[in-house]
């Protein structure tokens, strides 16, 4: 791969290209204010990650997988599949339309569509395992020890959560009441239960 220009954000060194960009953009669009913070957070922790642990991983891929994994997380989406599948289709669209070839592409719909499943996204390639990693820090505090609490810190006083518990929630509540059957078969159906 080709070398990319890098740009720090929040203390963290990101790729800089013109799809992250506009996959940047494409999230605020579409998310509310907590979520996209959430996005970004998660690529944030997702790319300290990776570097703390000298993985070697195509950060382009990562930084899009991770600002897209829930843009299909609001009230007027409403896909007849799991989020998760409906998400990962977008963002595979999303970055063919924008040049990536069918491995990369490929790499985004897995990143994407296995972001809620790390029993199974932290054991494929590195793109997806770093982008369920990263999601995972920031949704559950898994591998929270990786990352020293000034640096999360940093991210959480930069992109901040506004009441991101809460408010995901009621997001996942109104799936499981509106598509319960995209809910059977994942976490979203305990939501449903309550």
């Amino acid at each position: 791969m080709n070398e990319i220009d890098d740009r720090m954000l929040a203390g963290v060194s990101v790729p800089d290209t013109p799809l992250v960009g506009r996959a940047i953009e494409y999230a605020r669009q579409r998310c509310e204010p907590y979520l996209f913070n959430h996005v970004v957070r998660s690529w944030l922790f997702a790319a300290r990650i990776g570097q703390i642990q000298s993985i070697q991983h195509d950060a382009e891929v990562v930084a899009v997988a991770t600002l897209l994994h829930d843009v299909t997380l609001n009230e007027d989406f409403a896909g007849p599949r799991r989020f998760e599948v409906e998400g990962a289709d977008l963002a595979r669209t999303f970055v063919r339309e924008g040049g990536f070839d069918e491995r990369r592409a490929q790499l985004i719909w897995d990143s994407v569509a296995l972001n809620s499943t790390p029993s199974i996204g932290l054991y494929k390639e590195a793109e997806v395992a770093l982008c369920t990693a990263g999601i995972c820090l920031e949704v559950v505090g898994l591998q929270y020890s990786l990352v020293s609490s000034a640096e999360i810190a940093k991210i959480i006083g930069e992109f901040p959560r506004l009441q991101m518990k809460r408010r995901m929630t009621r997001c996942f509540c109104h799936i499981a009441e509106v598509r319960p059957e995209t809910t059977y078969d994942n976490f979203a159906r305990d939501f449903g239960e309550r």
